[in-house]
């Protein structure tokens, strides 16, 4: 067993932090507000929805010390151990002049009512710093997890653009000061077992892979938190208690990328950001999926291990990764095992995982070029929404035109993530034209029998199911209209 300490220890903008007295279900945005009197960070949603509680969260990572937004309303403060918090208050100069990004936004008229202003500003500041010259698609996607009521945001699009006229990012005190911000983070990494509380008020914060192994054959029902952006909801809406709860996120044995013979392992930890840098380049559809759950804060925080292991039907990465034939290793204690990702999942809020068992890692055969590959998710508005409808193809065709392989997987048709086996069935073989399709139809009543919630009716989700077969037939027999309007093109 590691040695262990009773306390978490980060830095918050310029300040050295060490806490013994903190709750497994304690936000980031509470502690701010509450106990720092950080009034800057506020809260809208509670949720991770509207992004004016967000800050930048610095982590080491391969040597490197990087940035990221972060939705500190369901971010907990125990999983900050070893980071740097950085908040609005941070970017006041000494000479009182405002931060370049501030003063943008006051030239061009980028606030209104102010309530969402600071995190706007911070979401600005962290795609300053990894992009001083972004181009307004980089723009839209960084405060994609930022919503505003009064500005149309056409007047922060034009403060984002302006931003680089106001300043050099290699001037900014987190870069002038990252490699003193390194040092000091690296002597707050000493390999002990973090330990905090009793009961109802215990928290473990592992110390490796293998400490987190023991760690859940000792407490085989504690609560694993990665990114907490769906345990966040369960405390901030739900009131759950939650303890004792591990943290996981500063695992870094957890956040490994690999490819070996044409298959991508990604570590449970490893978090949509970072999954989109290794996947969009190989698989595009997957890079195009991903930009579209949550935002920005959502995806650096969130993991693909945790969206797999949460289990959720609606959950947005199971369908493609089924269709492309994933794998899943799981381990308890020094024993692993590895089962294909679709078998993982066995009835609603029931997934094939032991007591003191977890996700450790997913490995993603990349589609051959023979193989045809989309996904689409089907929501109310286009950006950070919960899925209705999500679909996931993977065919591949014979020498004479007939289709030789079928895997396909939908999202929010059943009580699981799912393969439209029936429907898999009736295109074997067939030739790959409108009609095979269209005769498939009809077999997704085998296949599925959705419900209607607040999000889509049953008969919409069936509807929509079929329609993006269509759309997947249309896309790769070389159908010449346009199949999606981008935002650009719209205008």
């Amino acid at each position: 067993m590691p040695a262990t300490r009773n306390e978490i220890r980060f830095l918050l903008n310029g300040l050295k932090i060490a806490l013994a007295d903190v709750r497994p279900d304690q936000t980031l945005l509470d502690y701010l507000r509450l106990d720092r009197r950080l009034m800057g960070t506020k809260e809208g949603c509670a949720e991770g929805d509207c992004g004016a509680c967000t800050a930048l969260v610095g982590r080491l990572a391969d040597g490197k010390l990087v940035y990221e937004g972060v939705n500190a309303c369901i971010r907990f403060l125990a999983s900050l151990d070893g980071c740097h918090v950085v908040t609005v208050e941070h970017l006041k100069r000494p000479d009182g002049l405002l931060h370049p990004v501030q003063q943008a936004m006051v030239d061009h008229h980028g606030s209104q009512c102010g309530f969402c202003t600071p995190g706007f500003v911070m979401s600005l500041y962290g795609l300053w710093m990894n992009n001083p010259q972004p181009g307004d698609r980089a723009i839209e996607k960084a405060l994609q997890g930022n919503l505003c009521r009064c500005t149309g945001y056409e007047s922060i699009m034009r403060a984002a653009r302006a931003i680089p006229a106001y300043g050099d990012a290699r001037s900014d005190p987190l870069a002038l000061e990252r490699e003193a911000l390194k040092t000091a983070l690296l002597a707050m990494k000493d390999g002990a077992r973090v330990e905090i509380g009793a009961g109802r008020d215990r928290l473990v914060i592992p110390a490796s892979l293998d400490d987190l192994a023991a760690v859940l054959e000792a407490e085989p029902k504690a609560t694993i938190v990665a990114g907490s952006t769906d345990v966040g909801l369960w405390v901030t809406k739900f009131m759950r208690e939650i303890a004792p709860v591990v943290f996981i996120g500063g695992l870094e044995e957890l956040r490994t990328i690999a490819e070996n013979d044409g298959t991508i392992t990604i570590g449970a930890g490893v978090s949509y950001s970072e999954a989109f840098e290794a996947l969009a380049p190989r698989v595009p559809a997957l890079g195009r999926l991903i930009d579209r759950i949550g935002g920005d804060q959502i995806r650096n925080m969130g993991t693909i291990g945790g969206n797999i292991a949460n289990g959720s039907p609606i959950g947005d990465t199971p369908p493609p990764l089924i269709a492309l034939g994933a794998t899943l290793t799981l381990r308890k204690g020094n024993t692993r095992r590895t089962i294909p990702l679709e078998d993982f999942f066995i009835a609603y809020g029931k997934q094939d995982r032991q007591p003191g068992e977890f996700v450790e890692a997913v490995h993603v055969p990349l589609p051959d070029p023979d193989t045809r590959f989309a996904a689409w998710k089907i929501t109310k508005r286009r950006d950070e929404d919960i899925t209705a409808v999500l679909g996931a193809f993977a065919v591949k065709m014979a020498a004479d035109g007939t289709v030789a392989s079928a895997r396909i997987a939908y999202g929010g048709m059943a009580a699981t993530p799912k393969r439209a086996k029936a429907v898999e069935a009736e295109l074997l073989g067939r030739p790959w034209t409108e009609a095979t399709i269209e005769n498939a139809l009809s077999a997704y009543g085998q296949d599925f029998t959705p419900i209607s919630d607040m999000r889509a009716s049953a008969e919409y989700r069936m509807l929509a199911a079929r329609n993006l077969l269509r759309r997947f037939f249309l896309e790769t027999s070389g159908h010449s209209g346009p199949l999606q309007v981008e935002r650009g093109e719209a205008a």
